[in-house]
């Protein structure tokens, strides 16, 4: 820390600061919290952050500071307004300091800053006694950890996540900040136990149960302290994003298929309902993906059905009732721990199976009514985003390439439909081993490329995404689950599995503003319609013979390797913004 004698002192010094270093500027009279500070000056999500009397620039804004406080030097000095007269007066009004005139120079140069909410946090630069007299009042007033224990507790969240786990998991996020761990470690012991839980639950004992739901509970305290930790000491960071991102599905699935395992072992053959389970909870994601990247940048953007949605907020009791009926990941593995415990495998996921159904229904429909309802314009933006999330190949790609685009609002989702509809009615009702299953895959990768063929901003366009996600994971249960061969189901799991994480990669490289995957990595996979029809091909080769296990294996493995591969090179060494999911109850 140095101290400046004016603001061309300050120019002087910055610029002797070698260029990959965060600075900051702090007038002397600043009387606030330290929080205040530290949510301003210290969180590394932005490249320019302001509280009243400070700011900071990470290096992509070093230069912008530095040319406007030269510029506000020869302002300042000649008497001129900071910003320019076409800067926005009402940037900072209250902060006429040396760092909020800077900060207001910085907006009107294109330079976004960001300016925290501080609450009842104080901030501030008195100008005389009095003042300053009042500001240490309301300082005092306040006690600066427990806004800070408060804020670190995400702001909207399930029943049982604020009421069971948050009021005790805040005070070991402050442990763990208190001896330097990071919430990277924390994120990483989350999955551990979630690992051990799942062996736990694959020996099949009654012990092994009891433990598992336990050990399930403890990997879920670990998971909201990790995000906790996160916000309370602002340790946010792309790797930090990723991890918290993809490990809560490693852990839900990875624990879907310890039980799995441990039901086999006591005699009992629960894998297609674990799979089941796997395919409805990665299908409502993809409903709640799809629907906020079409409509979170929509123009004109209202709707009865939301109007009533805010009505029904302000009423205390239904907020609660509401987030519990989409059983977010607290209720939902509270229900598993709990059942796990007392019960079988077989009831654990008939209650996973029955819950997700219905909360699906009351998401699906709530989403149906506002997009029918609200006035809005799709961007190309979220055209964009749909088209990625469609995850289509080459096969799809092919026939959008050629076919017309198809007229009407609702032509995209109906066709989107019907090709599901054809591919699992086949996989269903044919024969297995059949050629006229293969010959519905080329079906349903004709009416997938239509679906596509035009920019995707009608009404219902957010649904074409989770059409193709039900088609694929549905028809590879199906044949699977009918192929009476060993392991088939655990093998096609494992596809699954490995499909699904692509797909949820997709997803958090879209929020972080990077684009979706680069294209040959997709049409390495073969999108959605051709591994299905790659599938439906290796059911007919392979009637009834251990070697569709052994395909299905070799694909799964094939699959997981490419696209873990290509996301890890990603997300450790890209430049992505740290997304942390502040409102997700998923």
């Amino acid at each position: 820390m140095q101290t400046a004698a004016d603001a061309g002192d300050a120019a002087a010094r910055l610029a002797a600061v070698p260029a990959g270093h965060r600075v900051a500027l702090v007038d002397p009279r600043f009387v606030g919290h330290v929080h205040a500070l530290r949510l301003g000056l210290t969180d590394p999500r932005f490249p320019a952050a302001a509280v009243p009397g400070a700011l900071t620039a990470q290096p992509e804004a070093r230069g912008a500071l530095m040319r406007a406080l030269r510029r506000a030097t020869a302002a300042v000095g000649a008497g001129a307004p900071v910003a320019g007269p076409d800067a926005d007066a009402d940037a900072a009004p209250e902060d006429r300091t040396v760092p909020g005139r800077i900060a207001v120079a910085l907006e009107a140069e294109g330079t976004a800053v960001k300016r925290p909410e501080l609450g009842s946090l104080t901030a501030a630069v008195p100008t005389d006694a009095g003042a300053r007299a009042a500001a240490e009042s309301a300082r005092d007033q306040v006690d600066d950890e427990a806004v800070r224990l408060r804020s670190a507790v995400k702001a909207h969240d399930g029943f049982f996540t604020t009421y069971g786990i948050s009021p005790y998991s805040r005070y070991i996020a402050r442990w763990c900040a208190r001896r330097g761990l990071t919430p990277n470690q924390v994120t990483t012991a989350s999955l551990i136990t979630a690992l051990i839980a799942a062996g736990a639950a694959a020996t099949g004992t009654r012990g092994g149960y009891v433990a598992a739901g336990i050990l399930l509970l403890v990997s879920f305290v670990l998971d909201c302290t990790d995000g906790q930790l996160a916000r309370y000491s602002l340790q946010y960071s792309t790797m930090g994003a990723w991890l918290d991102a993809t490990f809560d599905r490693a852990k839900e699935y990875a624990y879907y298929a310890g039980l799995a395992i441990g039901a086999v072992r006591g005699g009992d053959d629960v894998w297609t309902l674990a799979l089941g389970a796997m395919v409805l909870q990665a299908c409502r994601h993809v409903v709640d993906f799809s629907f906020n990247e079409a409509n979170h940048d929509a123009v004109a953007n209202t709707s009865p059905t939301a109007a009533l949605s805010d009505k029904l907020d302000s009423v205390g009791w239904t907020v609660w009732a509401r987030r519990m009926i989409v059983l977010p990941i607290g209720e939902r593995w509270a229900m598993i721990a709990v059942l796990t415990a007392l019960t079988t495998p077989r009831v654990v996921f008939y209650a996973l199976l029955v819950g997700c159904s219905l909360a699906a229904c009351y998401t699906t429909a709530g989403r149906l009514l506002r997009s029918l309802t609200r006035k809005a314009r799709r961007t190309d933006r979220a055209a964009r985003a749909l088209a990625d999330l469609a995850d289509s190949g080459p096969l799809a790609q092919g026939v959008a390439a050629v076919a017309p685009g198809l007229r009407g609002g609702f032509t995209a989702p109906v066709v989107a439909l019907l090709g599901p509809l054809v591919m699992i009615g086949a996989a269903l009702f044919l024969p297995y081993g059949s050629w006229l299953t293969v010959a519905a895959a080329a079906v349903y990768a004709l009416l997938s490329g239509l679906a596509v063929a035009r920019p995707l901003k009608g009404a219902l366009d957010w649904l074409v995404p989770p059409f193709f996600r039900a088609g694929e994971y549905v028809t590879i249960l199906v044949l699977a689950a009918r192929s009476d061969v060993p392991h088939a189901v655990p093998a096609a799991f494992g596809l699954v599995s490995a499909v699904a994480y692509h797909h949820y990669d997709t997803v958090y490289r879209i929020r972080g503003g990077t684009g979706a995957p680069p294209q040959w990595l997709v049409r390495t996979i073969g999108g959605h319609e051709g591994r299905t029809a790659l599938v439906a091909v290796l059911a007919a080769v392979l009637t009834h013979t251990s070697g569709f296990t052994t395909a299905l294996t070799a694909l799964a493995a094939a699959v997981a390797l490419v696209v873990l591969v290509e996301s890890i090179r990603f997300w450790v060494s890209s430049s992505a913004p740290a997304v942390h999911d502040e409102g997700e109850l998923a």
